[in-house]
């Protein structure tokens, strides 16, 4: 009886670190808009869709028309709100500061990219990414973000994140959720 007491709890110790690693969140988009400052060169829509009650996906593209080079910047800022008012958005650390397009693709890119793996025609790159970024229309249909490469607790409230190109063209995103914790 006393191996199998031993044997119960290792199993219930490994659920619940198994279980801690997950995400404690979930969370409701309210809001995509994207902008671009040359529609010649990218041009981007994007629309949120309800799938099912309380489940909501993102659907969009963005017809990527010019070539990057070293002088291509990405910057992703991300605000917390707890109202959703535009006057008490905070900044927080999880935000990645301006940095080269390249370097971004080796790092960041690379750990978020599965979440859109199986709704995109992004690519994925296993290895380190040699220029040049293909120019093509990404395609993104119904995807939810998992998670995946996100931080595991995220404070309740509304999130803004807002993802900005620069280089030979200025171009935008932002999209604004809802996170709540994940009933368990």
């Amino acid at each position: 009886m006393y191996p199998s007491l031993v044997s119960l709890g290792i199993a219930v110790l490994l659920l619940c670190v198994l279980s801690a690693a997950e995400r404690n969140w979930e969370y409701e988009p309210k809001s995509i808009t994207s902008t671009s400052a040359d529609e010649e060169k990218v041009k981007l829509h994007f629309q949120i869709d309800r799938v099912n009650r309380g489940e909501y996906a993102l659907t969009g593209n963005i017809e990527w028309k010019y070539d990057t080079s070293d002088d291509t910047m990405v910057e992703i800022l991300i605000y917390r709100s707890p109202t959703g008012s535009s006057y008490d958005y905070q900044l927080m650390p999880w935000s990645i500061p301006n940095q080269k397009f390249y370097e971004y693709l080796n790092t960041f890119y690379k750990e978020v990219i599965n979440n859109f793996a199986n709704c995109s025609n992004l690519p994925i790159y296993k290895e380190k990414f040699e220029p040049p970024w293909p120019k093509n229309k990404y395609e993104f249909k119904r995807c939810e973000v998992a998670g995946e490469g996100l931080p595991e607790v995220a404070p309740e409230g509304f999130y803004k994140i807002v993802v900005t190109f620069s280089g030979e063209v200025v171009w935008t995103v932002t999209t604004i959720a809802k996170v709540t914790t994940k009933m368990t």
